[in-house]
């Protein structure tokens, strides 16, 4: 079959041209579950604290019917798909919060493959869900890992846009869609100061950096004011897009995520959300240890982002960015994990196995990619854990999912339907593995 490559442009040729070029096998998304599945003999972990040894998890439809012990359980073959997980384990899917998993997929810089910002400071009306590309080549090497849902996420500029959630698989993102338009995204202003080579940085703004820092916030609170009674307007005269889509944060339906790191201005930042009664939450908090009391009485949770990386200022301990979920924990703050980027979000598991060696148990770290986080993006009722009647949202690993070396998925399911654990770097390994006769 000859094909004609002038035909094809930007992206979709960029994707065919690797597809040919590779050899690459077409990932295809699941179907729906057609029969009751069992898992039995496993050591289950709910992602709620508990573990249950030789544990079994049913479920049908996509729901999970049953879990407890194994002992005395019997499942009819015949009507049952039952899986002998003996020695294995069985967790809830991870989940990757503040992602461009889908929004970008060649990190060149390349325009026709960037999805994840706008142009212009004010995008409110932004939506990441539409630009979520579900043929990412990325995702399949992230469900491979354990992770089955994200949180796309819109950056740049003051005002980002919105975010949503979507389950990994599906053949568009009407199909990934989990829960839409959750919540708006700004990047607090910081104070920028001139470096670089002899004091020179051409993007460091002209003038005092606080002042310019201070101009920026009070552009912003300007702007939540205008929208704000934009919202209470029963029949605006003039629909407004932008204002529109803020309606959400002061009627509750939406929270405002907030990128934030240092303590003085994750402090302004929840007074700015206090003053206008809308639900924030701290993305960053690299400083959030300092300020746990406000965010605990204020009920402001924190997505940390990486654990796996150096802290921010020189004189910081150089295990701070570890120790930090520790840290909130012992502050009673709800906090979550999310990696950076997109194609690293599937180290996820190992930076949340980081935490343990510095002080969270292995239940505490695995909760906070599962359950804490659906918490977070308010869809803990339907999964983040294993419970009877949430979604059948799981994998089985044969060892320690939050561990590089143990982390071996066998079977994963996303609201019960059987995904393919197939993807490129699999294929590209058997490949030439298959060529220099590897075993």
């Amino acid at each position: 079959m000859k094909i004609n490559m002038k035909k094809y442009t930007g992206f979709a040729g960029l994707m065919l041209y690797a597809g040919f070029a590779f050899g690459q096998a077409t990932i295809i998304p699941s179907k729906a579950q057609s029969k009751p599945v069992a898992i039995i003999g496993a050591t289950i972990h709910t992602g709620n604290g508990q573990v249950i040894e030789n544990g079994y998890i049913s479920f049908d439809k996509g729901k999970i019917t049953g879990i407890g012990n194994a002992g005395g359980m019997d499942f009819n073959s015949g009507t049952t798909n039952i899986i002998n997980a003996k020695g294995k384990h069985v967790y809830p899917g991870f989940i990757a919060a503040n992602t461009s998993l889908g929004l970008i997929e060649v990190e060149s810089g390349a325009r026709g493959t960037d999805d994840q910002g706008d142009v212009g400071e004010i995008n409110p009306h932004i939506r990441s869900i539409i630009a979520y590309n579900t043929d990412s080549k990325v995702i399949p090497t992230l469900r491979s890992n354990g992770v089955l849902m994200a949180q796309p996420t819109p950056a740049g500029g003051l005002v980002s846009g919105q975010s949503s959630v979507v389950v990994l698989d599906g053949w568009n993102w009407e199909d990934a869609s989990y829960k839409n338009d959750i919540g708006i995204h700004i990047n607090w202003p910081v104070v920028r100061t001139r470096g670089g080579f002899f004091g020179q940085n051409a993007a460091a703004p002209a003038g005092d950096p606080k002042e310019a820092q201070q101009k920026q916030i009070s552009e912003l609170e300007s702007y939540f004011t205008i929208a704000k009674a934009y919202s209470e307007l029963s029949k605006p005269a003039e629909f407004n897009a932008r204002f529109d889509a803020m309606k959400g944060l002061f009627k509750g339906s939406k929270k405002l995520f907030i990128h934030v790191n240092t303590a003085k201005d994750i402090i302004m930042a929840v007074n700015l959300a206090k003053k206008f009664n809308v639900k924030p939450v701290i993305v960053g908090g690299t400083e959030s240890y300092l300020v746990t009391d406000l965010l605990r009485d204020n009920q402001v949770p924190v997505i940390l982002v990486e654990t796996q990386t150096l802290p921010d200022r020189t004189e910081d301990d150089v295990y701070l960015p570890y120790k930090l979920p520790k840290l909130l924990q012992d502050g009673g703050v709800l906090y979550s994990l999310t990696g950076t980027g997109y194609w690293r979000q599937r180290n996820l598991p190992f930076e949340a196995g980081t935490a343990v060696a510095y002080g969270l148990t292995r239940e505490q770290a695995l909760s906070m990619i599962s359950l804490n986080t659906a918490k977070i993006l308010g869809i803990d009722k339907t999964t983040g854990s294993l419970e009877k009647g949430k979604d059948a949202t799981l994998f089985i690993s044969d060892g320690d999912a939050l561990d590089m070396l143990g982390n071996k998925v066998e079977s994963a399911f996303i609201q019960g339907r059987t995904i393919s654990l197939d993807n490129l770097h699999k294929q590209l390994f058997k490949r030439y593995a298959d060529k220099y006769e590897l075993k």
